[in-house]
């Protein structure tokens, strides 16, 4: 239904009024999260073929290699049988239990890509292969409870966790503890987690750090480094500057399925839906319109931001702002805090979703 709206200073526009963020609450069933815990959107296509090694950087290049047997591997018996080891090594010893890789790098190597595609390529039915990222690990057990977490995840040939997180000492005991019992239950695990940006030959920090919050999984888990710079600034412009009010507002009203909220108001409404249900309040969105754009004022409500972030970029959905840049969001404080990591990846991220969103303002 399409109605004439006025946008201050301009004539009125004949266009269908765009969402509002703060308008939806949607509630999640448990069976949703467990569907739809496979590679988001943005990684629905990618494959080790598609994966664009930086010729530069030859861990990218051994990574595919690596990964590619990896997963062949997996096309054997349940992870507990013996097929599965096939890529560690030629020569190495027989290992007990099953093996799981690490994915140690920067933002931007394509981690998340070389994940998906690992969960692409390992020869199993969908059912039988989880993804998700480490929050949306904790929300699952958050919504199953643990016991049922562990049933349900049992059966599974892989489970791939993006962005594993050490930053939460209880999150991380409570997602050791899951490991363990998957481990136990014949699973083959993958993981990818962050390198601060100037730290990238420092990688050896980061996987010890990995390995010693997962205790006793160490063991299951061969590091893997990948080297090189954000492929989102690879040769790319700026990011572009913030628009007016007035753009944003127009582009919303303009852009079939947008959404359109001022950037205050959708920090107070996120504070009123679990994060588990970030996903679902994205659902039918093509485009995320917002105005008046502040430093975050709190680390909550930074940390829920940056989980709606990865939902957006996830889902490839473009964002269109007006106040401050996206990278004057987070005080220097908070960057260089225990959350920084988390920070960094949704500058980022929104960054290159911005980039996105330049098409939708009319030149």
């Amino acid at each position: 239904m399409s109605s004439s709206t006025a946008v201050p200073g301009q004539s009125p526009i004949a266009e269908t009024a765009p969402l509002s963020l703060c308008a939806l609450e949607p509630h999640v069933p448990a069976d949703r999260l467990v569907a739809e815990m496979v590679p988001p959107p943005r990684f629905d296509t990618v494959r080790f073929d598609t994966y664009v090694p930086d010729p530069d950087q030859p861990s990218q290049i051994e990574a595919v290699k690596v990964l590619g047997g990896f997963a062949t591997g997996l096309g054997g018996a349940h992870a507990t049988g013996t097929g599965k080891r096939k890529w560690f090594s030629r020569k190495a010893a027989p290992m007990a239990g099953p093996l799981g890789v690490y994915l140690d790098g920067g933002y931007g190597v394509g981690k998340t890509h070389l994940l998906a595609s690992l969960w692409h390529a390992t020869p199993a039915a969908p059912s039988l292969k989880a993804f998700g990222t480490f929050v949306e690990l904790t929300n699952l057990v958050g919504a199953l409870g643990f016991q049922q977490t562990v049933q349900t995840l049992s059966g599974h040939r892989l489970l791939c966790i993006d962005e594993f997180e050490l930053d939460d000492p209880g999150d991380t005991v409570l997602v050791s503890s899951l490991l363990s019992r998957l481990v136990e239950a014949g699973v083959a695990l993958a993981a990818t987690s962050n390198t601060l940006p100037g730290k990238l030959g420092e990688g050896r920090f980061a996987a010890a750090d990995f390995l010693r919050e997962i205790q006793g999984l160490s063991s299951h888990f061969h590091p893997l480094r990948i080297d090189g710079e954000d492929y989102r600034h690879r040769g790319l412009p700026e990011a572009p500057a913030p628009y007016s009010d007035e753009q944003v507002t127009r582009a919303a009203y303009a852009t079939a399925g947008a959404s359109l909220d001022d950037f205050p108001s959708l920090l107070d409404h996120l504070a009123r839906v679990h994060p588990s249900r970030y996903g679902a309040l994205t659902d039918g969105i093509r485009a995320v319109c917002l105005t008046d754009v502040q430093p975050v004022p709190d680390q909550s409500t930074a940390l829920r931001l940056v989980v709606l972030a990865d939902r957006l970029y996830d889902r490839e959905i473009p964002v269109l702002a007006s106040g401050l840049p996206f990278d004057r969001l987070f005080s220097d404080e908070m960057l260089n805090g225990g959350y920084r990591k988390k920070y960094f990846r949704a500058i980022s991220r929104l960054t290159a979703l911005a980039r996105d969103a330049k098409g939708l303002v009319a030149q």
